[in-house]
């Protein structure tokens, strides 16, 4: 029952990374896109769905705090600077992007450029938590802050968002944004793939551990198929593909990954079994979320549904 807590904690994960991510990286190309037009546009294309999109990491921060009360206890204690600045963000993000439309030319500006950075902050401390996770040591606990691992991490993230970003735009919005979105994928694409071999190399006990695995070995095989296959889907320049493309890829190297840390939510810290709470406990958060996440999954595509609609 303790993995089966532990699965719908990480798949709640894995939705708000695809689906958050993309709103997230959409801000953070404000800073490339400058035409008043292409921004609102862009800003058009997330307005509808992306407070359903965050509604995966309140699941996931709840779910953990009822069924891995000392992991969540840990992580809120000694992440909590950087997870108060991850939550500022995201409020700040999702104010500029609400009151952008009733704002004055001026005020719109300073919007725009406080969209981009709550929402580079927002995924850079995403990545960075994920990396003083991942990097947790048997004496020492989770790393210093300022450890490669963790920087390296952040960097990642930002960069596979974006790449998620110029995909979305490309198909939501087309010939408008596509000449630009279409260049920037590519630098991006690059950028990520550079990151992840080397993340790769600087975890190699990690990857290892999960090639040892059978999902493992499918996650791995699944990596480096995608990875070849965006780029071929960006130069045939059909935009929804790259974007389901990079979709399976983020959630290869989530599933590898996950294979590699089993059966450790917190490396060397916290098992599984160990830091699970208590049987009846866990019963009722898992019939809770039985209901909960189809029902959030329904809102979210009814969102989705009416945003499509409105193009």
């Amino acid at each position: 029952m303790a993995d089966l807590s532990a699965l719908i904690i990480c798949l709640s994960l894995l939705l708000y990374l695809l689906l958050d991510g993309t709103d997230l990286g959409v801000g953070m190309l404000f800073c490339w896109f400058h035409d008043e037009e292409q921004r609102e546009l862009m800003t058009h294309s997330i307005l509808p769905v992306w407070d359903a999109n965050e509604t995966w990491l309140v699941l996931a921060a709840g779910a953990l705090l009822a069924l891995f009360p000392p992991v969540y206890a840990q992580l809120s204690s000694q992440l909590s600077v950087p997870l108060f600045a991850m939550l500022l963000a995201l409020l700040v993000r999702a104010m500029a992007l609400e009151y952008r439309a009733q704002s004055a030319s001026r005020l719109r500006h300073w919007l725009d450029r406080i969209m981009a950075g709550s929402s580079a902050l927002a995924t850079f401390i995403q990545g960075w938590c994920a990396g003083m996770i991942i990097s947790a040591q048997p004496q020492t606990g989770l790393p210093d802050g300022l450890s490669l691992i963790p920087l390296i991490s952040g960097a990642g993230l930002m960069a596979i968002n974006s790449l998620l970003a110029c995909c979305w735009i490309g198909w939501r919005i087309g010939d408008r944004v596509q000449p630009l979105a279409a260049a920037q994928s590519w630098l991006w694409w690059l950028l990520a793939l550079i990151i992840f071999l080397v993340e790769g190399y600087l975890n190699a006990d990690i990857w290892q551990q999960s090639w040892q695995r059978w999902p493992g070995k499918v996650a791995a095989v699944a990596m480096i198929i995608l990875w070849i296959a965006v780029p071929v889907a960006l130069w045939r320049a059909r935009p929804l593909f790259p974007l389901i493309l990079t979709l399976m890829l983020i959630g290869a190297v989530f599933t590898g990954l996950l294979c590699g840390l089993y059966p450790w939510l917190v490396p060397h810290q916290f098992s599984i079994s160990e830091s699970a709470s208590s049987p009846v406990t866990q019963r009722f958060v898992l019939v809770g979320a039985a209901i909960a996440m189809p029902l959030t999954l329904l809102y979210h595509s009814w969102s989705f549904w009416v945003e499509r609609r409105a193009k």
